[in-house]
């Protein structure tokens, strides 16, 4: 019986690939298939992606398909999934190779629908850059309906998790969109009643050099779109009650995350009609400023959590001085 499906969207990535599917044929768990799907590239990662399916004819599962964006690559692995769990790699990211055989083994344990790891931003050197602790003090076994601060206080990474495949049941990740992640994986815990975590950190999160000086678009705008549709399912969810877990979701990512994303966008044009789509999703949702100043993540208040640049950057958006704003970013 498979355990655990991987699966592994691949785009141009030929130089990180290798480190990747490495870290993944080399699993303690034994019971894992690997779906490597190749999302139309261009470059020589499909050369790579035969060479490991030779090597390894019991443990990769390769497709091709023409290139159609990370979700629809996604789904076309999960249509092809046969294990009890299913797991994502990021093809220029590698994970520790006991990974997927403790989370496994706590998905087992607890019965947990969802089983989080924490991971750590590395450069092309290996170094770490940034550890992301997920989930602190709180236990091993995290019964939703007694923790609800989860739902607002996770960071909604596909990668560092591993999920029940009955999760996906009449579900997909969402085609054509940017920040697919916070679209369905907020979804997805919403399903569940137990979840589970360990504190090590298991996933390794390429920081590339090439992906930090990408341009910020519009596309930022399916920020607040991920969010509206979170709160849709959420309304229709076993926690529909837990109203002030919503709201604060909808704080740390639809304001918060939306603002981090519009700090880089350089166009004016376009910084300014984002803001107006914050303003107009802030009135529709009944946020206020007072709730996005005192709002708390792990028990702490998230403003005068962060670093001192931060704080200012959000202060001044906050209290209008868009103008000063514009000229220190």
């Amino acid at each position: 019986m498979i355990k655990v499906s991987v699966i592994v969207p691949v785009y141009n990535v030929e130089k990180y690939l290798k480190k990747c599917l490495d870290s993944l044929v080399s699993q303690t768990l034994k019971d894992i298939e690997i779906i490597v799907v190749n999302d139309g590239s261009t470059d020589n990662s499909q050369f790579l992606i035969e060479d490991f399916s030779k090597k390894f004819p019991f443990k990769i599962k390769a497709f091709t398909k023409e290139n159609g964006g990370l979700s629809d690559a996604r789904n076309l692995g999960l249509n092809h999934a046969t294990g009890a769990y299913i797991g994502f790699v990021d093809s220029d990211d590698w994970v520790e190779k006991e990974m997927f055989a403790e989370m496994f083994a706590l998905a087992e344990k607890h019965e947990a629908e969802m089983v989080i790891c924490n991971l750590q931003k590395v450069n092309e050197k290996g170094y770490i850059i940034q550890k992301l602790t997920q989930i602190p003090n709180l236990p091993e076994k995290i019964t939703l309906q007694d923790h609800f601060s989860v739902f607002s206080d996770l960071s909604y990474f596909a990668c560092n998790k591993l999920f029940h495949r009955s999760l996906f049941e009449e579900i997909r990740f969402k085609k054509g969109i940017h920040f697919e992640d916070i679209q369905l994986i907020p979804q997805l815990l919403l399903r569940c009643k137990v979840i589970a975590q360990t504190q090590n950190y298991h996933y390794q999160y390429l920081e590339r050099k090439d992906s930090i000086s990408k341009t910020h678009t519009s596309k930022g705008l399916d920020i607040l779109k991920a969010v509206e549709d979170v709160g849709l399912a959420f309304s229709q969810s076993q926690y529909a009650a837990q109203k002030e877990g919503l709201k604060n979701f909808q704080i740390l990512e639809g304001v918060y995350t939306y603002l981090a994303y519009l700090a880089f966008v350089k166009d004016e044009k376009t910084f300014l009609e984002m803001g107006e789509a914050l303003d107009l999703f802030r009135k529709e949702q009944g946020i206020s400023l007072l709730e996005i100043l005192k709002y708390k993540r792990f028990g702490k208040n998230y403003l005068l959590s962060l670093p001192p640049k931060k704080k200012i950057y959000y202060l001044l958006y906050f209290f209008n001085q868009k103008k000063i704003l514009r000229k220190l970013v």
